[in-house]
């Protein structure tokens, strides 16, 4: 048994819930689960892979993770990155995930190179660069699933960039995509629905009043995906862990 199953609640078949006090404590436990699934992994089969997620709070986890005293209990010749989604622009710029998830601690830990796998999402030809990045996931990631995927949950009920009402909700068949957002005029490159829930483990950070309203909607209004697309994340076999601050949570706890 893992030291927080006793405290992770059941929401549904589909996700489970951990509700943290407040942002330090949401990173610390995030840090944790992902250190021990990290563990666990390279145990059983001998490595572990992820995909990293772009945002503020999966900045925080890299940040710590990749600091004492977490750095030391992994085994970081053993980990295989890749990403959940990334914005199309080149790798060295502010707005890249890749960058990002470097900059935040990645690029200091001893990650040999041929195990980081970035979207190359600047491509002129993003969608014919999304059908190399799904040649890369299917000949690199071991046993064919993530060990753990990592997501937010934007305030429109977007994860990774599977956004409202785009053609990248219907995908099927496919591990990764180009998804257009016409709202924002932009392509981005995604994993897809069948990529996610695939995951042996999939978690979802969700932080700040700002995301309470979008929170309440996606756990507890009726299925729409379409809408919100996040309601789509986690099956029977692969459970979502959604892992929450208080202050998200409270539309949920008091039944507002």
């Amino acid at each position: 048994m893992k030291p927080w199953d006793k405290e992770i609640q059941s929401y549904d078949d589909r996700r489970d819930i951990m509700v943290l006090p407040d942002s330090e404590a949401l990173i610390l436990f995030s840090a944790e689960h992902f250190t021990t699934v990290a563990q666990e992994a390279i145990q059983k089969h001998g490595g572990f892979s992820v995909a990293l997620s772009g945002g503020s709070t999966p900045k925080a986890i890299f940040e710590k993770v990749t600091a004492s005293p977490f750095r030391e209990r992994i085994d970081w010749s053993k980990v295989w990155l890749f990403w959940s989604d990334e914005r199309a622009v080149a790798p060295d710029q502010p707005e890249s995930n890749y960058r990002m998830a470097m900059d935040a601690g990645f690029s200091r830990v001893p990650i040999p190179p041929a195990q980081i796998f970035r979207m190359p999402a600047e491509r002129e030809d993003i969608e014919q660069a999304a059908r190399e990045y799904e040649t890369v996931l299917t000949e690199k990631l071991p046993r064919g699933a993530f060990d753990l995927m990592m997501l937010g949950m934007g305030e429109d009920g977007h994860t990774a960039s599977l956004f409202p009402m785009t053609h990248g909700l219907h995908a099927e068949g496919r591990l990764a995509i180009a998804n257009f957002i016409p709202e924002k005029g932009i392509w981005r490159m995604t994993v897809t629905f069948e990529c996610i829930n695939h995951s042996l483990a999939i978690a979802i950070y969700v932080m700040s009043k700002s995301k309470s309203t979008m929170l309440k909607r996606a756990l507890n209004e009726p299925h729409d995906p379409d809408h919100i697309p996040i309601q789509r994340v986690g099956t029977r076999k692969h459970k979502a862990l959604w892992i929450v601050d208080r202050a998200a949570a409270a539309g949920l706890m008091n039944g507002e």
